[in-house]
């Protein structure tokens, strides 16, 4: 699809109906499958990389470039792409996980108390303060006997999750990341149904969720199928992902959710983003090609909705 060009007065201005902002190698893929997506909707993507990314400010700076819809999966490595989410945001285009409301989903704290305001179901936290702001020997109560899992609030990937047996282990990881409060979570025991472990990573994009068994051994996805669905009753996983985006407001996110010994569903790791989009079939962690495709039909789904919205 050839991208748009309008002359007003003495300016050619070029319009892409999606732009995105990448700077990680693993995300090939999955940026193909968009792009791919999209051509066959007849929308137009520019890919923004490094070697991209001056030419493109100086352009939109100019009025001679824009776009209808931005996604941004660079600025949180890489500060020079800000630039490029300041300009999108002044410019009033429709943004894919608006950086402002990312950003507050990154805060494992802010979101923990977001999520039990809302009546989202989690294991039983302790919220503690950052080391630096209270460095006494703190232990929580009301989370029954030890092990615990905690995590720093803005860990990410796994980065600083440990379980915790004793005062010494709470210690080290406060230490380890001074400047953060930390989560600290009852531990929970997935039931197990049908030999799995009844541990899942629901993944949301644009109005629609897919969930996922994922081992937290091996870190492998498995899509769930329907007739599991049906027999388990999972119908809780599709019903927490969307209220779990009416919470942090996001377009693409994925959620860690356990169904524990005694039935109930419970959030463990909120709101994921940007999400691993690296598929299955090159990195055996990663997620099945066949929900990444479907999330790239998504967001070019909305990509044309926004189009033909700004024709009206």
């Amino acid at each position: 699809m050839l991208k748009d060009t309008v002359t007003r007065s003495d300016i050619e201005i070029e319009r892409v109906d999606l732009a995105i902002a990448w700077n990680w190698e693993y995300d090939a893929p999955f940026i193909r499958m968009i792009r791919e997506a999209c051509a066959r909707r007849g929308l137009s993507v520019a890919e923004v990389t490094p070697a991209d990314l001056p030419q493109i400010l100086e352009r939109a700076a100019d009025g001679r470039w824009t776009c209808g819809v931005f996604l941004d999966r660079a600025s949180d490595w890489d500060e020079d792409f800000e630039a490029l989410v300041d300009w999108a945001r002044a410019a009033g285009v429709f943004r894919l996980n608006p950086t402002e409301r990312a950003r507050a989903a990154w805060d494992k704290a802010a979101m923990h108390r977001r999520f039990v305001e809302a009546g989202l179901p989690t294991p039983p936290t302790a919220i503690l303060p950052p080391w630096e702001a209270d460095p006494r020997t703190l232990w929580p109560e009301g989370l029954g006997e030890p092990p615990w899992i905690a995590k720093p609030a803005f860990g990410g990937g796994g980065e600083g999750v440990r379980t915790i047996i004793c005062p010494e282990d709470l210690n080290a990881l406060r230490t380890a990341f001074p400047d953060e409060s930390i989560l600290v979570q009852a531990y929970v025991r997935p039931r197990r149904l049908d030999g799995r472990p009844a541990w899942f990573r629901v993944l949301y994009a644009v109005d629609q969720v897919f969930p996922c068994w994922w081992d937290p051994a091996t870190h492998r996805y498995t899509p769930v199928e329907e007739e599991e669905r049906i027999a388990f009753g999972l119908d809780a996983l599709w019903e927490l992902g969307r209220r779990i985006a009416a919470v942090c407001g996001l377009h693409l996110f994925s959620s860690e959710i356990a169904l524990d010994e005694a039935g109930r569903f419970l959030c463990i790791d909120y709101v994921n983003d940007p999400i691993d989009t690296r598929p299955q079939s090159l990195a055996p962690e990663g997620v099945p090609d066949e929900v990444l495709q479907g999330i790239a039909e998504r967001i070019a789904e909305a990509v044309g909705r926004i189009r033909c919205r700004s024709s009206w």
